[in-house]
This record gives structure tokens, C-alpha cells and sequence, in this order.
């Protein structure tokens, strides 16, 4: 194979062949495949849009028919592919006791099924219900009916990201995240999100396909039990022995322990079980949101109408010293309500696959550092948390309508009276409030110092009509459980502290990546060497 990297072609010409054809000076007809590995949008100038690709072709004539590799004038790198698929352990399993994954957001789904591909039939444990059901569950509650903690945005079958945009960029170049990606296909998922700078499935197509994965765990011979909490880990000789679960006690030696950034009591139960935690740094805001027509002219220009809904990161450091950032951004999509405790509030993003609503909105979050918490050991920054959902809920009128507030009200210090041209997403409902009563002074400090300089390099951004809603606090996880290079708690062996929730990912593809890895350490220890 071929690799091709850096080919420019406008939005309007889609004949990745030719061009590739042209790159190597040959016909059309020599190219017996091509497999797109990567496409970005370059918007940096307005008059020159157009996508990057980089792809691997097959040529009828092998790969000796490429005389010239190495950099062109054009920017164009012409190589051999070093491409390599992403692999499990390979070898004889050793019989033992079944894995136990507690949790099925994308970490525990992953190494869930990253097991059952060789034979070690996991049982899986979910608190929450299947998607279908929480669905029903979740759209219930935003429609103004009963919040369910044990069945909403935060827990049930998918995890958290299973309400979201359904973003699959990720930093990370481990290998494993080209296998996720590539199960996520296979799933139902767009065959783009395998080669896209910036993929993503929507939550409408999230939800069949995590679904479809679940189903692939039990045909290879795992098990899923949905409403059915790890309660207790039992120990024998420092070692894990039995899983306490609401519907029994499972004998096993492996526990992946894949729960979410929300599972507050569970971090509790820990801790008094004597496993390590201890309190990480996280970042808190509000929900933006702009008019996505407003976001694709300042992105595109006059390409805006023919090119897809636009999307955009900022980052600023406020002169406090806080760094201030766009995360989740979800074009032509929705602030939804996503609490997980009763009389707290907070709030998310989601789009559909179509990204077709009115509004852009992101969250626009300020760091926050264990020494803001105060007391609390492990868990002040979880009681951190609370103390801004609950004063969101009380500000919101106390029934889960949130806060909201014009961004030109926020920086005078007054509740705005009406919305202007950026209309909420919000479900239930909202109410005018003033955010600077329930945000820390050094975080609005922070928004006010930062959003205008951002609206320097995004036009529109500084809006006073931009709509803030309170309050975004589940960026990541406020606690951190403590393992060592083999993956295992440094407390208790046999347990596998996994994903978001303990502290090692922030994403849907990091915690999923994180799964597999976890997963590794499983089958690598049941080896026969």
C-alpha cells in the first residue's frame, strides 16, 4: 500500500481517485483500492477552503510502480504505509473465573467486549437501564414528568455519552482508538467517523449502536444485567473475590471498575472499603449558545450554505491565572438537562447525527483546583459540585428549570428580562436569573475577562445576546482511584479502576481506548506463557 498524505481537493470535488491517480502519475484504472485514513476541513482562509486528505491506495501494479516517494512541491508526501491493525493479546487462555465489568458507559462497553472476544465471557453490570428505556425515561423528564436518579442522562446503558453529540476526536494516538472506531462501524456508526479529523455519531445513531455492541457481547457469551448495582467487593488474602450485586453475589477475581464520573456513592463505598481516591482538578461553567447560522459564517464566510454545520474550540488564560475553554461543542444541537442527584441541577449538550437545530452551544468552563474545594479529603470535590447544582436548582425555581442569562446581562451584573435573538434549547423549562449568584466569583471573573478575547478570533462569539445556561460541573471526574502500571487499584488486586469516573479519560474514545487497555491487563494475566 500507498500512503498519500496532504491532498487538497474543494469541497465540491469529491473524486478522491483522480487526485491520487494524478499524485502518482498514473490512470485511474491502476488503482485497484483506496482507504481514506484521515479528512480535516482547512476554513483558515475564507477564499480557500477545502479538505485534507491523507489515504492508502492498492495499485494493480504493486507497490514498485511508485518510482518517487517524499515531500512534493504541493505540500503533497508520497510513502510507503505503515498502517497496522490494532490486535488483542493473542494466545491460549487459561479457564478461570468470569470478569466482572461494573458500568457500561464507553469504558466498561469496551473492555466488556474486548473479553468476551477472547472467550472470557464478562458479566456486566449496569444501575441504570437499557437505552431503550432510559430514553423513554429521560424524554419523560424533559418533558416536564419525574426525574429518575437511577435512569437519566448520567446512568443507564451507553453512559453519559450516550445523550451527547456523540464526539469521537480524541488526542490520543493509540492505536486502540482506530479498533474503537472500527467496532463503532461495524456497530451501525457512519463509515466517515473511521478517517474524519472531527467525528461523530449523534445521539439518534448512538443510541442503535451501542445497542448492537451489547448484542455482540452476549453472542460471544457475555451477560449485561441492566438495574443492577456492584453493592460490595468482597476480599480474601488482599485479593478481589465475590461481587455483591443487587441480584447476588458472583464469584470472580477481576473486577473493571467503569462507572462514570457521576457514581458519587459508589467513590463513597470505596473509600470505605479502603481503596485509594484522591481529589483531582476539573473545570465548571455554563452552557453557550449562539445561532449556528451566526457560527458558519464566522467559520466559513460566504462558503457557509454549502459546507456542514460548523463547529469551533477556544482557549483562553484569565489574568486570575484560570484557564478558560470551550468543551463538548455541539453544532445545531440542544442543552439538555442532565442531572444525576434529586434538588441538584445541571446541564450538558447533545446533537443528532443531522446537527440540524437552531443553536451551536458548547460549555464554557474554568479550571478549578483541589485547593478551591476546602475540606472533604477525596471527595471535596464532589461536594464541590453539589454546592453549584444545588444553588443552580434553587436559582432555576426548584424543578429542574435552569438558570439562563444573556451574556450581556452577565457581564453587568443584572438578570436579563427577555432573550434576544438566540433562543434556548433548554427542556424543561428556564427562568432569568443572575449566573454571578451561583458561579464562584473567580470563574465569572474568568468568563467575563476571556469571552471577548475569544470573541476576537471567533466573530460573534462576544455576543451580548449569547445565552449562558447554569450549571455545567460533570466535565470530568472530581475524583482520581489510585492504580499502578498493572492497572490494578493499588489497594486491591484483581480490581481495574477504568475510564472517566476513575480519573483516567475525558471522552468517549479515551474512556473506551482505557477499557480495551484494561481489558489487556485481564487477558494478558490469563495468558499461558
Amino acid at each position: 500500500m500507498i500512503r498519500i498524505s496532504g491532498i487538497k481537493l474543494r469541497p465540491e470535488d469529491g473524486n478522491i481517485k483522480r487526485a491520487v491517480a494524478l499524485e502518482l502519475k498514473i490512470n485511474e484504472s491502476g488503482i485497484k483500492n483506496i482507504i481514506i485514513r484521515r479528512r480535516s476541513l482547512d476554513a483558515r482562509k475564507k477564499d480557500d477552503i477545502h479538505y485534507i486528505y491523507s489515504v492508502d491506495a492498492e495499485l494493480k501494479a504493486g507497490d514498485g510502480a511508485v518510482k518517487n516517494t517524499g515531500r512534493r512541491k504541493n505540500g503533497v508526501t508520497v510513502s510507503v504505509s505503515d498502517h497496522r491493525d490494532y490486535a488483542l493479546p493473542n494466545g491460549e487462555i487459561t479457564p478461570g473465573k468470569r470478569p466482572v465489568i461494573a458500568g457500561f458507559g464507553p469504558a466498561g462497553m469496551f473492555a466488556a467486549l474486548s473479553l468476551a472476544r477472547k472467550g472470557l465471557c464478562p458479566i456486566v453490570l449496569e444501575r441504570g437501564k437499557d437505552v431503550d428505556r432510559r430514553r423513554a425515561d429521560v424524554e419523560e423528564f424533559w418533558n416536564g414528568g419525574k426525574f429518575d436518579p437511577e435512569s437519566n442522562v448520567q446512568f443507564g446503558e451507553g453512559g453519559a455519552g450516550t445523550f451527547s453529540d456523540g464526539k469521537l476526536t480524541s488526542r490520543s494516538k493509540d492505536p486502540r482508538g482506530g479498533y474503537v472506531l472500527e467496532e463503532f462501524v461495524k456497530a451501525g456508526a457512519p463509515e466517515e467517523i473511521a478517517y474524519d479529523a472531527k467525528p461523530h455519531i449523534g445521539t439518534d445513531r448512538l443510541r442503535e449502536v451501542v445497542k448492537n455492541i451489547r448484542k455482540e457481547i452476549i453472542a460471544l457469551g457475555g451477560e449485561v444485567r441492566f438495574e443492577t448495582r456492584l453493592r460490595e467487593i468482597l476480599v480474601s488474602e488482599g485479593k478481589v473475590a465475590a461481587a455483591v450485586t443487587d441480584s447476588g453475589t458472583i464469584d470472580t477475581d477481576s473486577i473493571v471498575l467503569a462507572v462514570g464520573h457521576s457514581a458519587r456513592d459508589t467513590f463513597y463505598e470505596l473509600e470505605r472499603e479502603g481503596i485509594a481516591l484522591e481529589r483531582k482538578p476539573f473545570a465548571v461553567g455554563v452552557r453557550i449558545e449562539h445561532r449556528q447560522e451566526d457560527i458558519n459564517t464566522a467559520q466559513y464566510g460566504d462558503m457557509a450554505k454549502k459546507l456542514p454545520p460548523a463547529d469551533y474550540m477556544l482557549t483562553y488564560t484569565a489574568q486570575n491565572g484560570r484557564g478558560v475553554y470551550t468543551f463538548c461543542m455541539c453544532p445545531g444541537g440542544y442543552v439538555v438537562a442532565a442531572a444525576s442527584e434529586e434538588g441538584r441541577l445541571v446541564v450538558n449538550g447533545m446533537s443528532e447525527y443531522a446537527r440540524n437545530s437552531e443553536n451551536a452551544n458548547s460549555a464554557l468552563l474554568v479550571q478549578v483546583r483541589p485547593e478551591d474545594f476546602g475540606e472533604g479529603g477525596a471527595f471535596a470535590g464532589v461536594e464541590f459540585q453539589r454546592r453549584l447544582e444545588e444553588k443552580a436548582f434553587k436559582a432555576g425555581g426548584g424543578n429542574y428549570s435552569a438558570p439562563i442569562q444573556r451574556f450581556g446581562d452577565f457581564v453587568n451584573g443584572r438578570p436579563s428580562v427577555s432573550e434576544g435573538s438566540v433562543r434556548h434549547s433548554y427542556r424543561p423549562g428556564t427562568v432569568f436569573a443572575d449566573l454571578n449568584d451561583v458561579l464562584p466569583d473567580y470563574v465569572c471573573e474568568a468568563i467575563k475577562e476571556a469571552v471577548p478575547q475569544m470573541g476576537k478570533r471567533l466573530r460573534g462569539f462576544d455576543s451580548p445576546d449569547a445565552l449562558m445556561t447554569g450549571v455545567e460541573t460533570r466535565s470530568s471526574s472530581p475524583v482520581r482511584i489510585v492504580r499502578g502500571d498493572d492497572g490494578q487499584s493499588i489497594s486491591l488486586e484483581g480490581l481495574y479502576p477504568t475510564g472517566e469516573g476513575a480519573g483516567y479519560a475525558g471522552g468517549i474514545v479515551s474512556a473506551a481506548i482505557d477499557g480495551v487497555r484494561q481489558a489487556e491487563k485481564i487477558i494478558e494475566k490469563r495468558l499461558i506463557k
